[in-house]
């Protein structure tokens, strides 16, 4: 992480830290409170794998260091490269200036429709993390936050109130950026 964030320094980029994560319609099931004797119940069907598919980066500014959140989700579908590129493009719409971004080696980071991307926007610059180590990315935090914490026991009734909750709970964190802190 330290070479990545020379490099931005050194290229006066932001530096943007991405991730892919998937949220099942069923709960995620966590500890739950009851009275003794009466096992508490979540109204859910436990048969079906849909899922709502996130995308996120969390954005360091390269002369402020100010941390930023930029995130999409697919309900019912999956990030592909091409969905990958749709993100980066309205990414850069955000951010001014070069851009480096640091993700893992999902084969959804490779292949003709990004590198093609990446040839039409020269401000862009990927890198990946190493190998050993992808857990090392602080995007993770946010799926743990998101998964684990804010939509732990959440049985929502279809895929676009799942979507809904997703999209509150990361437009909460996007600017709340003592929070974005508190999650590295």
């Amino acid at each position: 992480m330290a070479s990545h964030s020379k490099k931005a320094i050194e290229t006066n980029a932001h530096l943007v830290l991405i991730n892919e994560s998937g949220l099942f319609l069923n709960p995620l099931v966590r500890r739950a409170w009851a009275l003794k004797g009466r096992t508490p119940l979540l109204d859910a069907d436990g048969g079906h794998r849909k899922k709502v598919s996130v995308i996120g980066g969390i954005s360091v500014s390269p002369n402020s260091r100010r941390l930023g959140f930029y995130f999409a989700t697919e309900p019912d579908g999956f990030y592909t490269a091409a969905k990958v590129v749709e993100y980066l493009r309205d990414l850069l719409r955000h951010l001014r200036g070069p851009v480096i971004v640091v993700w893992d080696r999902g084969p959804n980071h490779r292949g003709e429709v990004i590198r093609e991307f990446l040839r039409k926007n020269k401000r862009l610059r990927l890198e990946m993390l190493s190998p050993w180590a992808p857990d090392l990315n602080p995007a993770e935090a946010v799926w743990s936050w998101l998964k684990y914490g804010q939509l732990a026991n959440f049985a929502p009734h279809d895929l676009e109130q799942l979507d809904d909750q997703i999209v509150d709970r990361l437009i909460e964190l996007k600017f709340s950026p003592k929070l974005l802190i508190l999650l590295r």
